[in-house]
Parts: C-alpha cells; sequence; structure tokens
C-alpha cells in the first residue's frame, strides 16, 4: 500500500462513562474510497469528528500527509457531509452552495460557477433560485453534497451520503464517488446501505462498542471470515424446499415464486452434497451461486443487533 494521507493513531474518545472510540487505529491513501462501517452508536461519526478536528480525541491522535508533508489540512482541502442537515433555511440553494465554496477558500466568481456547474450535475439547475426548505429530502441531500464538494476538497468525509436517496440518485452518487477516486481524491464515507458501500469501497473498516471488528477489502473478508454462499436453484415445476432444508448443511431452504428455492449453507463443504441431493429431489432448470455478500459478513462480525438495541 501507498504512504497514506490520513492516520488515525490509537484514537480515544469517551463522553461521561461512555467510551464511544476505544483505541481505533487505521489509515487512508490517496485517491480510495475508505468505508467506515458499524452499527448504531458504535463511534463512526465520532470518529469522523476526530479526523475532522471538531472533536479532539482524548488518547491518541490524526496525522495527515495530503502534499507529502506532515501537516493538518487547510480548510480548501477537506470536505464535510454530516449526517444531519446543514443548510440556510432562507437562502437560496445556488447562493447556499456558492458560499460554501467561498468558505473553502474559492473566490466568489469561482464559486458562482462551481455552484452552477454542481446544481447542473445534480439535476438541480433549475431549482437553484428556490429555498431548501422547498425542496424534497432527497433533493436537499444532493444540495448538501454539493456543498461539501464544490472546492473540490483532496480529501471528503461523507457521513451517510445516502440518506433519503432513491435508488436513480443512489447510483448517481455512486457514479459520482467512482469519479471521485478515478481523480485521485480521497474519500472516507460512513454508510449503512451495505450493497451500495460494496459497489464502490476500496477497502472497508467495521467497529462495534468503538473498536475494530474487521478491516480489509471484500476479498480479505472473505478469506478472514468465513460465511457459507448462498444458492438460488430453479426448480420445474415449484416444489417443497424442506427436503433441503433438512440437511445438516443447510442452515435455511425456502421457496419462492416461479419455482426459485433459496439456500443458505451452513459451510461451503457441503457444496458438492446439497447439490447432488437437489438433483435428485427437483428437476433443476439453473442454479446461481451467490459469494458472500458484505452484508453477510458485517452480520457474522458485529451480530444483527447494535449496541443500542436497534437493528443495524
Amino acid at each position: 500500500m501507498t504512504a497514506p494521507v490520513l492516520s488515525a493513531v490509537s484514537l480515544v474518545k469517551q463522553f461521561g462513562p461512555v467510551r464511544a472510540v476505544d483505541g481505533l487505529s487505521f489509515e487512508v491513501v490517496r485517491g480510495e474510497v475508505f468505508a467506515l462501517l458499524g452499527p448504531n452508536g458504535a463511534g463512526k461519526t465520532t470518529t469522523l469528528r476526530m479526523l475532522l478536528g471538531i472533536l479532539r480525541p482524548d488518547h491518541g491522535e490524526v496525522r495527515y500527509a495530503l502534499d507529502g508533508a506532515p501537516r493538518w489540512p487547510s480548510a480548501s482541502q477537506v470536505g464535510y457531509l454530516p449526517e444531519e442537515r446543514g443548510l440556510f433555511r432562507e437562502a437560496p440553494v445556488g447562493r447556499t452552495v456558492a458560499y460554501f465554496g467561498v468558505l473553502r477558500g474559492l473566490d466568489r466568481r469561482a464559486a458562482d460557477r462551481a455552484a452552477a456547474a454542481w446544481l447542473e450535475r445534480m439535476g438541480l439547475a433549475d431549482r437553484a433560485h428556490e429555498r431548501p426548505d422547498a425542496l424534497s429530502k432527497g433533493n436537499q441531500q444532493k444540495v448538501q453534497l454539493a456543498a461539501a464538494l464544490v472546492h473540490r476538497p483532496a480529501v471528503a468525509f461523507l457521513d451517510e451520503p445516502f440518506s433519503g436517496l432513491d435508488p436513480v440518485n443512489q447510483e448517481l452518487f455512486l457514479d459520482l464517488l467512482q469519479e471521485m477516486r478515478a481523480a485521485g481524491t480521497t474519500v472516507v464515507l460512513s454508510a449503512h446501505q451495505m450493497a451500495l458501500v460494496e459497489r464502490v469501497a476500496d477497502r472497508v473498516l467495521v467497529v462495534n462498542r468503538g473498536r475494530e471488528a474487521l478491516r480489509g477489502t471484500l476479498s480479505d473478508l472473505r478469506r478472514q471470515h468465513r460465511v457459507a454462499q448462498r444458492l438460488r436453484l430453479v426448480v420445474d415445476p415449484p416444489a417443497d424446499p424442506a427436503p433441503l432444508a433438512r440437511h445438516p448443511g443447510v442452515a435455511r431452504a425456502e421457496g419462492g415464486e416461479g419455482g426459485v428455492v433459496t439456500v443458505e449453507l451452513t459451510d461451503d463443504d457441503a457444496l458438492g452434497e446439497v447439490l447432488a441431493l437437489a438433483a435428485s429431489a427437483y428437476r433443476l432448470r439453473s442454479i446461481h451461486a451467490e459469494p458472500p455478500s458484505l452484508h453477510d459478513i458485517y452480520l457474522r462480525a458485529v451480530g444483527a443487533e447494535a449496541p443500542d438495541g436497534s437493528t443495524p
């Protein structure tokens, strides 16, 4: 791995009796999409705020080397999309985005041009003179992302960037993240949408109760954390999945529409036996094996219940 542009070294943050972050360390390199994942209350937002200097760690330190020198970044080098809404209710959308550009070091004309370009990119050019509170939640999120990135930062911190977005705009954000990576922008994001993160993240770090639960590329995680694969069988005619469900190598077998039988294995070593049983019990039309998803690995690492009792 190339030299990191950002390093978190043994970060600790305590709020009264609660240790929100407990000895967390990791590095992020230039042009990487690095996903910080975990259940509600795991310490993700607190970690992001320490990386940004909004909060000071009780122990440990944050190090930057964006231009090859060990120094804290300037305002023009960093962009931040907070989880909470941070738009001015009374100011028009175009003026709001341009204002954030000026705050990050652009002159007024450059900020106006950049704001117009970003709103065009977000499909909101015709809404530039409207107030944010006249927009839907998803469009407000798009404006807020434009405000975070209007100055083209070297590193962008995105806290729940997919919040409130419909599938079309989720794709827009994924395309944008890939463009940023190709341009050399470093992205640190926190999100709960595992299927979307899986499509864009170069590496992930999963935290639970303030500590590292797992990290690496998806390929690394599949090797390190054995999660059995899922089979999708199409049988003709549609049949009862009970014979497969009784096999000790099957965690669950469910029937669906169109003769689809979904099978979750307990261990990949059972694959041959399960397929042989399926071939003898049904007339198979197709077989599709799905490798473990990031969602599957995440649940294995942190469990189905979050620290505060909610579902992640």
